[in-house]
């Protein structure tokens, strides 16, 4: 099953509409989201409009790169200290 991805205006917007009195059952059948996600984004993102969810999800994107470049460059360095080390 193909998942789908919410922009973060659709998930403040479906946050929002629990807020205004609609059920949780209600907002998952309409948007065909899991209750279990739904919960998920309320605990984490409750109170935040869609730009800030926007910028949080541009700054846990550039972590994820952030991350890896780090990776990459630490087994690189690791690579090269072996190499220098054969040659003593």
């Amino acid at each position: 099953m193909k998942r789908k991805t919410f922009t973060p205006q659709q998930i403040a917007k479906i946050l929002k509409e629990f807020e205004d009195g609609k059920s949780a059952a209600e907002i998952s059948r309409e948007h065909g989201v899991s209750q279990a996600a739904f919960y998920k984004w309320r605990q984490r993102y409750n109170g935040m409009d869609a730009t800030e969810l926007k910028r949080l999800k541009e700054l846990e994107e550039e972590n994820r790169r952030l991350k890896a470049m780090y990776a990459e460059l630490a087994l690189d360095l690791k690579v090269a200290k072996d190499i220098i080390e054969k040659k003593l």
